[in-house]
Order: structure tokens, then sequence, then C-alpha cells
């Protein structure tokens, strides 16, 4: 499975310095990248700046109900956080698992 990226053309930057070569720049049609990257088979985690998932908003939302893979992680873009984040990644293993797993600062 391949790691994707879609994003702006500055974190695009880090991405290719990283190796990910499948990383898509929308320019206004951020709902038809999303699904030109998410029908392909070898995509296993897609990384989107949260800009790009304020555009998706409900389409996103009901793409993480009906489908496990790829595993889509938000991420800031240069400018830091939009929002205050929930943690997908923490909210799929809780509702696999029934319940919360945290790490307690010791």
């Amino acid at each position: 499975m391949k790691i994707a990226a879609i994003c702006d053309k500055d974190t695009a930057m880090g991405f290719r310095i990283s190796g990910i070569k499948d990383i898509l720049i929308p320019d206004g049609n951020a709902l038809q990248v999303f699904n030109q990257i998410t029908e392909r088979d070898d995509i296993g985690i897609l990384f989107v700046t949260e800009k790009i998932v304020e555009e998706l908003d409900m389409h996103l939302k009901e793409f993480r109900i009906r489908y496990n893979i790829p595993i889509i992680v938000e991420i800031p873009d240069k400018k830091g956080r939009i929002k205050e984040h929930i943690d997908f990644i923490s909210h799929l293993i809780k509702k696999a698992v029934g319940i919360e797993v945290s790490k307690e600062k010791i």
C-alpha cells in the first residue's frame, strides 16, 4: 500500500522530500481530486490538509463511515492548526475495541 497526500504546494514540498510521490494539489476542485485518489486500490494512507478537509466536509465524513481504507489523516498546513483537532485514529480504535485508549502522562 502506498501513501498519498492532498495538500497545498508548500506542504507538497515536504512530502516530496520525504519520498511520497502520489501528491495531488487541488485548484478549486478538492472533491474531484479526493474522488480520484480514493478510487485507487493501492493507497493505504491519505494525508489531507485541514483546509481541504473543511472543503470536503460531509463527503469526507460519509467516506470515513463507509470505507476503512485509505486511512485519512488530517494535517495542518504551513499556517498551523485551523480547528481543535479530533484524532480520528483514536476514534477508529475506540470504535473497533469498544473503549477509549489513551496515553497518560506519568
